[in-house]
Order: C-alpha cells, then sequence, then structure tokens
C-alpha cells in the first residue's frame, strides 16, 4: 500500500495534533508498505527519510502559503506518487486529489462548534468550513475519543458508519523520574502539581490561577503550581495572570520543554491539573497517568473518557469547583494515592502500537470503500 500523510504540522514545533502525527507516523512506518511525507516546509522535527518512506517539502512559510500549498502541490504530489490512499491528519483534506485515492481523515475534536470563542477568529471561520467538507470528501473518518466520535454524529449524522474511533496513544519510553535535579534548576523548591498544554483561552488557566489563590494561604505556602507549554493565542500572559493573583511565589512557568524534561516535570509532581473548557482527548492526562500520577480534569468533553477512574473531575466553569478539587488532591493524602494506584492501569489503555494498527486497518477499509465506489461510477 501506498500511503501519503498530511505532515505539515511536523514542519514546525510539536504541539499536541503535531504529536499525535509525529507519535503515529513513527508507529505505521514500521509496518508494510510506502509512506509519503507530505510538508510546506522542511521537517522541524524528526528525520522521515527511510527505506520505505519519503519526504516531499516546499518553501512555503505564511499561513496563506500553506493553504495555498495543501490544496495545490501537494494533490500534485500525491498524484505523482501514485498514492492508494490519503491521510489527513489534522481535519483536512484537498479537495483535487484524483478520484481513484482513498481518503482518510482523523478529527481530534469540534471545538470550532462547542467552545468556538477560545480559537482564533480565523481559525474558528477555516475549521467551520473545512473540517466539514473533509468528514463529507472521506472514506472513513477517525475520531480520537468516543466523545468527538459522538459530537460528529450529533453534527453530521450522515457520516455514522464511516466513523472509526481510535485513541491515541503514549510514547515509549523509560523517562519517569528523570533528573530530578533539573527541577531546582527550574526554579521548582516545594512539592508541586502539573500543568501541561498550549497557553491560550481553552485551557482555562485564569480559573485554575483563581482557584489556586482561593485556597487557604498555609495549604498554598506549602506548594507550587507549575506551567509548561509554548505560548499559543489569546494573549494569556501568564505574568499578568501571576501578579493578579498574587502567586508570584507559588506559580513556576517553564515554557515549551523537552519530552525528557516534561516526563521528569510528570513523574515528580503530585497530580496534574487540566480543567479545559474542552478537549478532544487530552494527550497529558494519559502522559501524566503513565508516569503513576493522578489527574484533576473537567467534567465535560472527552476529559471523563481519559481520565477513567483515576482522575477527580470538577466544573470547568467555577473556580469554588476547581478549588475544592485542589484542595482535595493537595490534603488528602488517601485520595490522592487511591487514584495514583489507578493511574498506570487506566493509562495502559492507550498504545500507540495499538493505534498504528487501527489506523492501518482504517486505511485498507477506505481503499477498498474507494475502490468499489469508482467501480460502480465507472
Amino acid at each position: 500500500m501506498r500511503i501519503g500523510i498530511d505532515a505539515r504540522l511536523l514542519s514546525v514545533q510539536l504541539a499536541g495534533i503535531g504529536r499525535y502525527t509525529a507519535e503515529l507516523s513513527r508507529e505505521l512506518l514500521k509496518q508494510d508498505g510506502m509512506f509519503f511525507f507530505y510538508m510546506p516546509s522542511s521537517p522541524a522535527i524528526g528525520d522521515w527519510h527511510d527505506s520505505n518512506s519519503y519526504v516531499r517539502s516546499s518553501a512555503f512559510g505564511r499561513r496563506i502559503g500553506k493553504m495555498l500549498w495543501a490544496q495545490s502541490v501537494l494533490p500534485y504530489w500525491a498524484a505523482k506518487d501514485d498514492i492508494d490512499v490519503f491521510w489527513g491528519t489534522t481535519h483536512r483534506l484537498p479537495r483535487f486529489l484524483p478520484q481513484r485515492i482513498a481518503r482518510v481523515v482523523t478529527i481530534h475534536d469540534l471545538v470550532w462548534k462547542h467552545a468556538g470563542d477560545t480559537m482564533r477568529p480565523l481559525s474558528r471561520w477555516l475549521d467551520s468550513r473545512l473540517m466539514p467538507e473533509a468528514i463529507r470528501l472521506a472514506d472513513r473518518v477517525i475520531a480520537v475519543s468516543q466523545s468527538t466520535a459522538d459530537a460528529i454524529d450529533s453534527e453530521f449524522p450522515a457520516v455514522r458508519s464511516r466513523v472509526r474511533v481510535i485513541h491515541p496513544g503514549i510514547a515509549e519510553h523509560d523517562q519517569c523520574g528523570g533528573n530530578i535535579a533539573s527541577l531546582a534548576v527550574m526554579g521548582i523548591t516545594k512539592p508541586y502539581f502539573l500543568f501541561v498544554g498550549t497557553i491560550e483561552p481553552r485551557k482555562n488557566l485564569r480559573r485554575l490561577f483563581g482557584a489556586f489563590s482561593k485556597l487557604p494561604a498555609d495549604i498554598r505556602a506549602r506548594s507550587q503550581l507549575v506551567v509548561a507549554g509554548g505560548k499559543g493565542w489569546g494573549g494569556i500572559d501568564i505574568s499578568a495572570l501571576i501578579a493578579e493573583y498574587g502567586l508570584k511565589r507559588d506559580v513556576i512557568q517553564v515554557g515549551y520543554v523537552s519530552d525528557q524534561q516534561l516526563f521528569t516535570l510528570y513523574a515528580n509532581a503530585r497530580f496534574l491539573a487540566m480543567p479545559s473548557l474542552y478537549e478532544g482527548f487530552g494527550l497529558p492526562l494519559a502522559e501524566a497517568m503513565s508516569c503513576g500520577i493522578p489527574v484533576l480534569t473537567s467534567n465535560c468533553s472527552s476529559l471523563p473518557e481519559v481520565a477513567g477512574d483515576a482522575g477527580l473531575l470538577v466544573d470547568p466553569m467555577s473556580e469554588d469547583s476547581i478549588m475544592v478539587g485542589l484542595m482535595r488532591l493537595l490534603i488528602d493524602d488517601a485520595l490522592r494515592d487511591s487514584l495514583a494506584a489507578r493511574a498506570r492501569l487506566n493509562a495502559a489503555r492507550f498504545s500507540w502500537s495499538d493505534a498504528a494498527a487501527k489506523t492501518r486497518a482504517v486505511f485498507e477499509e477506505a481503499v477498498i470503500e474507494r475502490r468499489s465506489r469508482n467501480r460502480y461510477l465507472h
């Protein structure tokens, strides 16, 4: 099988969907077939040249250039490479692929529909138009959670039979624990709980900071909140929030960190706090649990599905609910230990090798579907 991959997010600093693309692609490369990675510019992460893979890259840097590339250069390459199936990793499919090529698209979330005010206006507009088109064009649709599949079903009931739920995985690693001395270098001097994610409105950091500031002074004095993640959009200024809530001694911002640093942070945290307003999956939850730490997260979207029985759920719209959850996990050692005891077992549900096998099966379904449809048309 000749498989084309929309690898545009491998040409920029990796975040959630980029990590999904990279990790799942690495596993897919272990299988039979030829793989073609299509990028608007040179890869920023990893070496994707191998005996069974090729990288096609251009020099489109700006957003408008990447959009033009996706509808012109990419389908041209796909036709020239004679691929059997094209995989849109990030809510998009080219309109002008040759009719014979099967199409698969991964849908990570429907933020534009359910939490549109947390998106950049342009991104929301593009998703509200290009995602429905991709779902309509696809022979198969991969949803990264049952929650996302249900949202697709509600919004696009005509494609119900084409949707397959495939959870993302967790990278195999032995990094949990890591270099504990590096924590002090980051400014971490007390027991801490951790936030991981791109700094943007959907992550609900204002309410998290507000909830932390409401804790009794003696509890807050014994803990730090560590914020790890690259800057996104929306003007969320961590320094300004720290000043606004009087948390100068209590919050440490470490920015975008390497995988090794990230898993060191996970393994030594008391728990992960992720009270997002909406998530299609929530990879930091699974990663944190794989290091044996419990999670505090929201009672909405996919987050209860991922947290399972290793999570404490809160109302993300309520500072008081988040505050009570923080207090419980900070002072109730028995609760925290009980959740932690279930964390690794819960995280074991998420495997990249399992996700790759299921994704490959979906590619094969899509090829059969497309060939059947083409025979019917001719």
